[in-house]
């Protein structure tokens, strides 16, 4: 029998099946690259106009996948409306003359025994039906109407940190629900990640430390005497405890296959040396306790007399902590600053500081990078480092007055410094992610690449395990193909 050598014939029919299976995914492809060209030029239609289309910029850009917000406070997040109905859930009430939460559960009870008009003090729910009531506390408790009614406001700084005293006492009350309806909220409009900044950081003092820094003689080995103290203080590890038991708990069912929760713990910058140390320990020992802690952080307002006094000694700090803990990422608010709102010298270091002492990973807002010294190897090192920027445009226009071409988001552009567009506090500024894209494509007028790019960079920045940003960037893929088959499928109805 003649033998016949087969494998010609069975190359030749796996070619022919590898064709035939390749041909639609071609096709695919193809279809995929059409919908995304059809979809630029649909941007490029909205932006590019004599006025940006903003009705059309903001339907299309809370459509679109905005994969991940990477400067978020939880309880600036929060509106105020969900305070209100917490304070009945906490059986507090709200004082009429000062809108501030009264917390004397024995005081709300009794004021809800009298008649509605003799209150002084509002239940949450007799709060959000009082039209007048609301409306005001609202401009107290938010930055809602605040260019509409100047003139009974504080000074924007002051009306939006201000606005925390006011919620802070049942801020921290509900986070499960909390979480819950940021969650809600964030699938709502196509946002698959959040790294909240979540609670404060478990505290403690020491008086012969602020002494130390009051002298201005604070030195590494008094940083390693302070820690070595923390770490023995029975009450003190109970409180990190307590913060990692919360997380858990607060956390439990959010993460899913829509939605990606993780969270930084803070310091306030604007307590003494002690407390904020203190803070920073319990921060470092959070993220290396837990892989829900992915980064830490400092915030508080940073033109405060404290704030910049101590600003070098908090970099020093958190450069001794970071050579201890070096796998810990830091994401530092850094040059939240306008010129004339402080002295011109206090311009000058904080972006460089925080990465060159501090060692941070990411920068939030980096404002003030116009004024700092050599603001271009600054720049340089950013882009050549590949150390972003969380741009906030909303509170950075309220807070500092910066916007348009005075913002320097346009230097970040100029000069390839990696950034990331994110929301700062939601809730006190009345705005969502969504609304943070359609300020920057109006004022800036950004390519649809660009702007698809930023959205991508929000998870490729973020402080996830890898195998978690990985399945994010893959789900990010898949939604932007979604949404770019919509795009391309809609056709704008013409009236005859």
């Amino acid at each position: 029998m003649q033998k016949h050598d087969l494998r010609p014939r069975l190359l030749a029919i796996a070619l022919a099946a590898a064709t035939l299976c390749a041909a639609p995914l071609t096709a695919l492809a193809a279809s995929a690259a059409g919908n995304e060209a059809v979809t630029s030029r649909v941007f490029a239609s909205m932006v590019t106009a004599k006025q940006p289309k903003l009705a059309e910029l903001t339907m299309f850009l809370t459509m679109m996948p905005k994969g991940g917000d990477l400067h978020h406070h939880y309880s600036g997040a929060l509106y105020a409306e969900q305070y209100l109905r917490w304070v009945d859930k906490q059986g507090f009430c709200v004082n009429k003359a000062g809108y501030t939460i009264n917390v004397d559960q024995a005081v709300a009870k009794a004021e809800r025994a009298k008649p509605l008009a003799e209150r002084v003090c509002l239940s949450g729910e007799d709060s959000l039906q009082d039209n007048t009531f609301l409306s005001n506390l609202l401009q107290r408790w938010s930055d809602k109407d605040y260019h509409n009614h100047g003139a009974i406001q504080n000074p924007p700084d002051r009306q939006f940190f201000d606005t925390f005293g006011y919620f802070n006492a049942v801020a921290s009350t509900n986070t499960a629900e909390g979480l819950q309806t940021l969650k809600r909220r964030a699938i709502d409009e196509n946002l698959s990640y959040i790294e909240t900044i979540f609670e404060i950081a478990p505290i403690a003092q020491d008086a012969g430390f602020d002494d130390k820094a009051r002298a201005g003689t604070v030195t590494d080995a008094d940083l390693a005497a302070y820690m070595g103290k923390l770490e023995g203080d029975q009450a003190f590890n109970g409180w990190i405890a307590a913060y990692l038991d919360n997380v858990k708990t607060s956390g439990a069912g959010i993460d899913d296959q829509d939605f990606t929760l993780r969270y930084q713990p803070f310091a306030l910058r604007f307590l003494t040396p002690s407390q904020v140390f203190s803070q920073m320990v319990s921060s470092f020992k959070l993220a290396t306790a837990s892989p829900m802690i992915v980064g830490v952080n400092i915030v508080g307002q940073e033109s405060t007399h404290v704030s910049m006094r101590d600003y070098a000694l908090h970099m020093k700090m958190y450069r001794f902590l970071k050579t201890r803990y070096p796998a810990v990422k830091l994401a530092l608010h850094a040059g939240e600053l306008s010129l004339g709102m402080v002295e011109p010298e206090g311009l000058k270091f904080h972006i460089k500081d925080a990465l060159d002492v501090a060692g941070a990973s990411r920068i939030g807002h980096g404002m003030d990078i116009a004024h700092e010294r050599d603001p271009l190897a600054i720049m340089k090192e950013m882009h050549d480092r590949n150390i972003p920027v969380e741009v906030n445009l909303s509170s950075n226009d309220f807070i500092l007055g910066i916007k348009d071409q005075e913002h320097p988001v346009t230097l970040f552009r100029k000069y390839g410094v990696p950034f990331v567009l994110s929301t700062d506090d939601a809730g006190v500024s009345r705005n969502n992610l969504s609304g943070e894209y359609v300020l920057y494509a109006a004022r800036y007028q950004p390519s649809y690449n660009e702007v698809k790019k930023l959205s991508y960079d929000s998870i490729r920045y973020a402080f996830l395990a890898d195998a978690d940003k990985q399945r994010l960037l893959k789900a990010l893929d898949g939604k932007f193909m979604q949404f770019e088959a919509a795009i391309a499928r809609a056709q704008p109805i013409t009236r005859r």
